[in-house]
């Protein structure tokens, strides 16, 4: 098994021939496999089996070393975002192409002791070119409207932005807002797996929008995406080359 996904917010995939898998890791972890682009995929719902667990407890470190354990190689995550931008209207989709990281309380690193040496990683290019690039082609043979690659922010949550959070997260350059990209992508890197983002519109941030943002609302907007973006990413794993040439060596 080479693929993961990670899905999270109102995203319900159909599973084919899936099953609960227990992982043996430093941390413990759940995954359910299933079967997309015609392979045995590994599907991991990054706020618990339930979808009860929020934001700021969600075990990163937990999730990415038991994919790391099964000989996950790469990574398609989604992440409902709030949009920045007016062109990006609610169910709008998009390839993330870098990231501010504005979280305060979570391990920027999975390496959390000393080790034989320190480790720095390298994030000049923060999400894999190669499972990016599939995504794309994915959606253009599937005529699956795809916005231009953005910047994603990650937040703690779980409380949604202050318009003045997000005069300043545009002013920095930001265009969509989430709580869960951080640290997942970094924890990718470290351990040598290739990773990219669907972010997913589901509202509109405060001071672009002109209504209070709702959960429910939010999860119903990915859900109401749910089909298509299965279709994408059925199509966009089998075109993932089997030999990789993108994914830079942990440091």
């Amino acid at each position: 098994m080479r693929t993961a996904l990670i899905v999270g917010t109102g995203m319900d995939l159909r599973a084919s021939g899936g099953q609960s898998v227990e992982v043996a890791s430093p941390y413990g972890a759940a995954i359910t496999t299933t079967t997309l682009g015609g392979e045995q995929v590994a599907i991991l719902k990054r706020h618990g089996p339930s979808s009860n667990v929020p934001p700021h407890l969600i075990n990163f470190r937990a999730n990415m070393l038991a994919l790391q354990e099964m000989g996950i190689e790469r990574i398609i995550a989604t992440a409902a975002v709030g949009s920045m931008r007016k062109d990006l209207p609610p169910g709008s989709l998009a390839v993330v192409e870098d990231f501010i990281d504005f979280t305060k309380r979570r391990d920027p690193s999975i390496y959390d002791r000393p080790g034989p040496k320190a480790v720095y990683t390298d994030f000049s290019v923060p999400y894999c070119p190669e499972v990016s690039e599939a995504i794309e082609t994915a959606a253009k043979e599937l005529d699956i409207p795809l916005a231009k690659r953005v910047t994603y922010v990650c937040v703690d949550g779980p409380r949604y932005e202050t318009p003045a959070e997000v005069r300043m997260f545009i002013k920095w350059g930001g265009e969509v807002v989430g709580m869960t990209g951080i640290p997942e992508v970094v924890f990718a890197r470290e351990l040598g797996m290739c990773y990219a983002a669907l972010a997913i519109s589901s509202n509109f941030v405060p001071g672009v929008g002109d209504r209070p943002i709702s959960h429910q609302e939010v999860t119903e907007c990915v859900s109401s995406r749910c089909e298509q973006i299965y279709a994408l990413l059925d199509r966009a794993i089998a075109l993932i080359p089997q030999e990789r040439s993108c994914c830079l060596p942990p440091s």
